[in-house]
């Protein structure tokens, strides 16, 4: 031992007056656990190392503890160069006077050289490694990044490392408001590990625990945690793929997966995902890719957000927009519901009945096909198809795109749809949904009147059964052969949608949006918030319609030869108003004309000024026969 002494103090002394440390090779750095935080900073999910250790970024430490850790273990680890001659001395002593090792010698900064290694401490070769690595590591790096260095990899039983893994695994907390008593549990632990882990020894750790609370007088009252918490595991499919703080709700998304969770329970292999944003910023708060993340009979390993499904019904409300825009219809313009054939393609309603004669509000709240098609027909699918690429989202059809497209014939993803009803709800302009950085406002999909007419029908629809009776704007929407079951609303702030059916894309008999899906979007808005936020309030034109727009032509005839010319101002320009007003003129077409701004009808006449505000603007002239022209302007 006297030996060993000598020689340590001699090696000190040398190291002071050469280069010996100077040429200290220090191992690498620790590698530590990824990590997907929410927005306020909490934890997600964490990831083990390469070696399957929990070595998590030690983040906010609790002031007490540190002070508890610096007077057990080091007291003078802000004055020692990395290795202390007292606390050396003092060991040799107790060790010479009692026949055995009574305390340790190492300091802190040994400790971390220790760790570093991943060496033991027992040979005197090793002692003397970790003495010059501590006074390299003293050399080269800080106080404070040496101690942080110590809360990183300081062991705490098992494969758990540092305070802040430690702290979430014994007690279920993040480390920066520690008790006492748990403060004491982690200092006592490191020193060993194993022998004293509170889930196998639990009466080890507690006199270890209160050992160190006798040292700093004070005493013990707390239990000791006998088991191992989980590390928090939400959002798995979205922290999957992304790192660092997202702009997750953690709190909704926990609320989010457990309604997930009971929306399939005792329901065989039906699987859900859900998907929640902020439509003025296109943040996601929550991101459910189904229920449960296991390898299970509902495969919940596959985040089905992201999956490409037929929508069913829940492209209506863009062809309606489109067709707002375009001036073909009005919300109350009548249009047929009977049956027809388009060139050899026969759809039918989802409940076999047709309904005559019927305004365009009911016709898209009723969710009836043939109207639909109709206007489709009358727009072209690759209008449609030009929309949904506005809208930022992922649309795959076989082939040329056919006019099943309105009706689901098209491969969409549920963040897609969820993308489009946010465009809608926002006043028609696209903003990327994103879990990550921030969004920038993106291409115009539909006018901002046409986007205000949808929505307002979509607030019209009466709620499931059981459900409050709030307004919410909301489709739903079922693909064929019952694959996939939808429900997507928003209000005057968030969008949610909803996707239910199995992964495997297989049929699930007597699914239906609205028996299934529309249920959970409505609890979902119940666990998102008390109350709803106003959508914009009512606006546009009262009394009769004009009477181009008082039935909808089929067919062709919105857009055949010898309809009327908007020929000022031409489509792109930029134009000046005079008083606040837009002069517009047309050419062709048979009277009587009918102008509309952004959806709305405005003015008639074959000439007119529109009172008009500043910006962008779209403009449609309908004739008599529901032909029509339009531009898009900006105006200054």
């Amino acid at each position: 031992m006297r030996r060993l002494l000598a020689l340590a103090a001699a090696l000190w002394l040398a190291a002071l007056g050469s280069d010996w440390v100077d040429r200290t090779v220090l191992p690498p750095m620790p590698e530590l656990s990824r990590e997907v935080t929410a927005r306020d900073g909490s934890l997600l999910r964490a990831f083990t190392v390469a070696d399957g250790r929990w070595r998590l970024v030690a983040g906010e430490v609790d002031p007490g503890f540190i002070d508890m850790l610096l007077r057990y273990e080091d007291r003078r680890f802000h004055d020692h160069g990395g290795v202390d001659a007292l606390a050396l001395l003092r060991a040799a002593g107790q060790a010479a006077w009692h026949g055995r090792v009574v305390s340790g010698g190492s300091t802190l900064t040994m400790q971390v050289a220790r760790l570093l290694e991943e060496s033991g401490t027992g040979r005197i070769a090793g002692k003397l490694r970790q003495m010059r690595v501590a006074w390299a590591l003293e050399r080269r790096l800080t106080k404070d990044q040496i101690l942080r260095l110590y809360l990183h990899l300081a062991p705490y039983g098992g494969n758990v490392e540092g305070v802040r893994a430690a702290a979430l695994t014994w007690f279920g907390k993040e480390p920066r408001r520690l008790t006492p008593a748990q403060s004491a549990l982690l200092v006592a632990l490191p020193q060993s590990p194993e022998t004293r882990r509170p889930d196998r020894h639990p009466e080890a750790a507690l006199a270890a625990r209160d050992r160190v609370l006798a040292r700093m007088g004070l005493e013990g009252a707390e239990p000791i945690p006998t088991a191992r918490r989980p590390f928090p595991a939400l959002a798995a499919h979205l922290a999957d793929r992304v790192q660092g703080q997202t702009t997750l709700d953690a709190g909704l998304q926990a609320r989010l997966e457990a309604l997930s969770a009971d929306a399939v329970r005792a329901r065989g292999s039906l699987q859900v995902a859900l998907l929640v944003a902020d439509h003025r910023t296109g943040e996601v708060l929550a991101s459910v890719g189904s229920a449960g993340y296991r390898g299970d009979a509902r495969q919940g390993f596959n985040d089905l957000t992201r999956a490409l499904r037929s929508p069913g019904s829940t492209l209506k409300p863009l062809v309606y927009a489109l067709a707002f825009d375009q001036g073909l219809v009005l919300p109350d313009t009548l249009i047929e519901d009977r049956p027809a054939s388009f060139g050899g393609y026969a759809p039918q309603n989802f409940d076999r009945m047709f309904r005559g004669e019927v305004r365009v509000r009911e016709a898209l709240q009723l969710s009836l096909n043939l109207p639909v098609v109709a206007l489709t027909e009358t727009l072209g699918p690759a209008r449609l198809m030009g929309a949904m690429r506005r809208a930022g989202m992922e649309a795959r059809v076989q082939g040329q795109p056919g006019l099943a497209v309105s009706l689901g014939g098209v491969g969409v993803t549920l963040e897609g749809m969820v993308q489009l009803y946010a465009a809608i709800a926002r006043g028609g302009v696209m903003v990327p949904l994103h879990a990550q950085g921030q969004g920038t406002e993106g291409a115009r999909v539909v006018s901002e009147g046409a986007a205000w007419q949808v929505a307002q029908i979509l607030s019209g629809l009466a709620p499931p059964p059981g459900q409050p009776a709030n307004r919410l704007a909301y489709k739903t929407g079922t693909s064929y052969g019952n694959r996939d079951a939808w429900a997507i609303g928003f209000d005057g702030r968030h969008v949610i949608g909803v996707w239910m059916g199995r992964a495997d894309g297989t049929p699930v008999p007597g699914a239906f949006g609205a028996d299934l899906a529309a249920p959970v979007l409505f609890q979902a808005f119940q666990r998102l918030k008390p109350r709803l936020d106003p959508l914009p309030p009512a606006e546009g034109r009262a009394g009769p319609l004009p009477g181009p727009l008082q039935r909808f032509r089929p067919r062709d005839a919105a857009f055949r030869p010898g309809g009327p010319e908007l020929v000022f101002p031409p489509d792109g320009a930029e134009v000046e108003r005079n008083g606040g007003a837009l002069l517009v003129r047309a050419q062709g077409g048979r009277g009587p004309y009918v102008w509309l701004a952004d959806g709305l009808p405005v003015a008639e006449g074959r000439e007119a000024m529109l009172p008009l505000d500043a910006g962008f603007v779209t403009l449609s002239v309908v004739d008599a026969e529901g032909r029509s022209d339009r531009a898009v302007v900006r105006l200054r």
